[in-house]
């Protein structure tokens, strides 16, 4: 399995983060298993609507977007997912950013997902809506080994993930998000965060989210941080904090409807007017030497702001 390296470093406040990568062996950046499409076909200009389509739905600030386009087997389907604690304006620009990503680096492929640490995006010829999907898997694990003993952050660590699964799968379906920090060896803190797509039933989401915990001690056992991804859920945890804080729904606010053959879900996002996106990366000026492990043959890594990675989605069922 090829594995690959980079290094996060604060560049600028408002640049936020630059990706430097390196890979130790070329990869391919899509599989192209699940299937192609032809140039100027029928599902490539429904595929091309339906994600320039994104950046126009600015009714919808809640920041799960579910979205289809087309009919019979040239029908698209879309899922977009932003971190509980993003403005609109910066939800739209992170999934606007992986529209173009995926656009240049799948060309032809009917299936590709991308996970920033804003975002999540993905798309198929199938729908994905309300179905948990465990793969493919992203792991990585900040380069930083944990000080003090580690029975003692182990068990913090775990605490804090079951602790934090469980809360974001009592969500509804609008959101199913939590952050929070526990008490580390050394007087130190470990923050950590847990996301499921809120279409997911309480039950698949802890599902979810206990598969990604359980995977810790393989991928980042003796560090101080991690992240696993999946398609359904995403955790993370750092010694330094990442997330601003999360605010509550505005209860009023409707779902999105229908148009122009574009059908949309409820959606979430947390607003967070306090604390701003610069803000929160401001507070992560220092180096990190980020390795990084995926169970998937497909990776897609593109240097922007956010760390980008790219794989190929599992197949889902239609929800009636």
């Amino acid at each position: 399995m090829a594995s690959v390296s980079f290094t996060l470093f604060s560049f600028l406040p408002f640049l936020c983060v630059i990706v430097i990568i390196s890979q130790s062996s070329a990869q391919t950046p899509c599989d192209n298993s699940k299937g192609n499409y032809t140039i100027n076909s029928t599902y490539h200009n429904n595929l091309n609507t339906l994600l320039s389509s994104f950046s126009s739905h600015t009714q919808i600030n809640y920041g799960f977007y579910n979205f289809s386009y087309g009919q019979g087997e040239d029908q698209v389907f879309a899922i977009g997912l932003c971190r509980g604690d993003l403005k609109p304006d910066e939800c739209l620009k992170s999934l606007n950013d992986s529209r173009v990503s995926l656009a240049a680096s799948c060309p032809n492929q009917k299936e590709a997902i991308m996970w920033t640490v804003e975002c999540m995006l993905r798309y198929t010829n199938r729908s994905i809506f309300g179905v948990m999907e465990n793969q493919p898997t992203n792991k990585n694990y900040y380069d930083l080994n944990v000080t003090g003993s580690m029975a003692e952050f182990n068990a913090s660590l775990e605490s804090l993930m079951r602790n934090l699964t469980r809360i974001a799968a009592s969500g509804d379906s609008r959101r199913k998000y939590a952050t929070g920090s526990a008490p580390a060896p050394n007087f130190q803190t470990i923050y950590g965060q847990a996301q499921c797509t809120p279409d997911l039933s309480s039950e698949d989401c802890t599902k979810c989210l206990d598969e990604a915990v359980s995977i810790i001690p393989d991928c980042c056992s003796g560090k101080a941080g991690g992240n696993v991804v999946k398609p359904s859920c995403r955790i993370r945890f750092d010694p330094y904090i990442f997330y601003g804080p999360t605010l509550k729904l505005d209860p009023d606010a409707p779902p999105s409807s229908s148009t122009n053959n574009t059908s949309s879900s409820r959606v979430l996002i947390n607003l967070n007017p306090l604390t701003g996106y610069s803000d929160r990366c401001r507070k992560e000026q220092h180096s990190r030497d980020y390795h990084r492990h995926s169970s998937a043959s497909c990776l897609c890594c593109f240097a922007a702001r956010s760390s980008l990675h790219l794989f190929k989605p599992k197949e889902a069922k239609k929800k009636n």
